[in-house]
């Protein structure tokens, strides 16, 4: 009977030891899954940026190649779409500012 007992401790103290085991590989699947689900969320990013870039790249090219022309109209245009644009940073940023700092215009 005292033999059976000690296979059957032995058999536990195995059972612990693959489930430690077990627990450690999934812990490490997990954490190479999380790294290269962060990877990808990392290069997706990069390609987005890289897209902006040649983008944004693109459009000073045509802005610099209308410049050079000397289209009266267009050069007009694009001043006056920046000066909306820059105006309108300026509202809405004194407005965030005010909303944040509650600071009033008059003191």
């Amino acid at each position: 009977m005292s033999e059976a007992y000690e296979r059957e401790r032995q058999n536990n103290a195995s059972l612990s030891a693959l489930s430690a085991k077990v627990s450690a590989l999934r812990s490490v699947t997990v954490d190479i899954y999380d790294n290269a689900r962060d990877q990808h969320v990392i290069d997706s990013n990069l390609e987005t940026f890289s897209s902006m870039t040649s983008s944004l790249q693109g459009s000073a090219r045509r802005l610099g190649v209308m410049a050079r022309q000397g289209d009266r109209v267009a050069i007009l245009k694009v001043a006056g779409i920046l000066t909306g644009v820059g105006l309108a940073f300026w509202i809405v940023g004194g407005f965030l500012l005010r909303l944040l700092f509650g600071s009033s215009p008059s003191g």
